[in-house]
């Protein structure tokens, strides 16, 4: 059930709404096409059970992957 993937993820996150902004976050960028969003919004609370969401070295490497694809479509 969604409540039981809530639940543990807020194990990680201490405030709802920030669970909620960072569940949005993810699942716009985790997101398929041709998949059912709810099938992805489960599979990233049950990932933010597992692990820290908000860890900073892999907040740090995301936004290395960000500024290096940004720079290869701007050259391109």
């Amino acid at each position: 059930m969604r409540s039981d993937l809530i639940f543990g993820a807020l194990t990680h996150v201490n405030n709802r709404y920030q669970l909620c902004q960072l569940a949005a976050k993810a699942t716009r960028k985790l997101h398929k096409p041709n998949t059912r969003l709810q099938d992805t919004t489960n599979e990233v609370l049950d990932r933010f059970k597992d692990t820290v969401p908000m860890d900073g070295a892999v907040e740090a490497k995301v936004e290395k992957i960000h500024v290096a694809d940004h720079q290869e479509r701007r050259a391109a």
